[in-house]
């Protein structure tokens, strides 16, 4: 009797250390991958936000209440642009055409992210319908300092081409920090050496 509950135990025991074994093994695959959110992880992200903004904005809330939630959202937005290195500067809006299912609006962004600055125009189309709401870019166009880099330029022109803001935040939140590491190289090798040029 005693062996018998004594190899339960130990068959539960293998079974639950290679469950951990397994667990683990997937947490250091995930850990290995892009440290950046996937794209629906974010759309979760705004869908929430966005359902949390209207069910607060029907009710009756506090002025505290309010005051505790946009505290709570700079602080959110903070940990963002010191986490990516983007900084927004400002932002317009303007809605071009709007119906009861259809919503037409032009945004411009400028902002920063370390060193280089950029600045988006697009236009988000909102689409409503019984079940749910979609969004999508319809038109993009990026301005950036990139200099002469030909990469950028390119990278600029493909990502203008499928309106893909996300990849172009996870790909200038990048690029951006290597080009302040080299900027920050060059100068100091040109403090040393005065007769370098750029």
């Amino acid at each position: 009797m005693d062996n018998s509950i004594c190899q339960v135990y130990e068959e539960e025991i293998r079974s639950l250390e290679e469950e951990i074994k397994l667990l683990t093994e997937k947490y250091e695959d995930g850990q290995q991958e892009s440290t950046f959110f996937s794209d629906q992880e974010i759309l979760m992200s705004i869908k929430s936000f966005q359902r949390e903004f209207q069910g607060g904005s029907k009710g009756h809330e506090s002025p505290s209440d309010l005051k505790a939630q946009l505290e709570s959202l700079e602080t959110d937005l903070s940990f963002l642009m010191k986490f990516t290195g983007i900084q927004f500067t400002s932002h317009s809006k303007k809605t071009v055409e709007k119906t009861r299912n259809r919503t037409l609006q032009k945004h411009r962004l400028l902002g920063s992210c370390h060193s280089l600055s950029f600045q988006l125009e697009f236009q988000l189309l909102e689409m409503q319908n019984k079940e749910s709401l979609s969004a999508e870019i319809t038109d993009l166009s990026i301005i950036m300092e990139s200099g002469e880099d030909l990469d950028v330029s390119k990278f600029v022109s493909s990502t203008e081409e499928h309106r893909d803001l996300l990849t172009f935040f996870r790909s200038l939140s990048t690029y951006a920090e290597w080009y302040e590491h080299r900027r920050r190289t060059f100068l100091h090798f040109k403090k040393d050496e005065p007769t370098v040029d750029a």
